[in-house]
């Protein structure tokens, strides 16, 4: 389980629904932009939703997304990082969006997955979504790192420390930004959030070996 500032996340069908719908509108993405040969700067993908994550390939924001999903449904208590806080906003941010303008497509990625939800997608939902990352007792730190990218490095400490943002809590933001490539826990993270079929897809769209082993269960 993931907590924020000694606060449990709340383990509820909520953080399903926006870990699944940001997961499949990433991928569904980096499919369209293969099929279009889009080898290019891909900025897309959920983690755009945090200016300074916009860089982090479309893959590579599946594999962190993944990641929280892990350390969010583990029996352990994980201390919620600022890479966590920014996946749970930005899973929340998207999911809300893509019910509030294409609720048809939203109810397609919840259709055969390993937990029946039921739910209506509608404003309400997508207000409940906003809701679940707004409730948490966060500084939304996270969001304020890219205002200090174009400082001098004294003037940008000096602000840092204002705002009581933590250095070595940053470290991890920057790690994001320096992966290129899906780690060999990608299919075990998955558990709870992928069918099996689903898993071999995104495997298959992301040039993945099918090997990839599961956690057993």
């Amino acid at each position: 389980m993931l907590t924020v500032c000694d606060t449990h996340v709340p383990q509820i069908d909520i953080a399903y629904i926006a870990f699944r719908i940001a997961f499949f509108d990433t991928l569904e993405r980096i499919a369209l932009a293969d099929q279009v040969g889009l080898t290019g700067d891909r900025c897309f993908g959920f983690l755009t939703e945090v200016p300074f994550l916009r860089p982090v390939p479309p893959h590579v924001q599946l594999d962190f997304l993944l990641e929280t999903w892990n350390r969010h449904i583990d029996v352990d208590r994980h201390q919620a990082t600022l890479a966590d806080e920014s996946v749970i906003y930005a899973v929340c941010e998207t999911a809300a969006r893509i019910i509030s303008v294409d609720p048809q497509t939203a109810r397609r990625y919840m259709r055969s997955g390993p937990r029946e939800v039921f739910h209506d997608f509608d404003r309400h939902l997508a207000d409940t979504l906003q809701a679940f990352h707004v409730n948490l007792p966060n500084e939304g730190d996270f969001l304020l790192i890219s205002q200090f990218q174009d400082m001098p490095p004294d003037e940008a400490l000096k602000v840092k420390k204002k705002f009581g943002i933590s250095l070595p809590a940053c470290d991890v933001m920057f790690d994001m930004l320096s992966r290129w490539h899906i780690s060999l826990e990608f299919a075990k993270n998955s558990q709870g959030l992928l069918s099996q079929t689903e898993l071999s897809r995104a495997l298959i769209t992301l040039r993945l070996p099918q090997s990839q082993p599961r956690r057993s269960v």
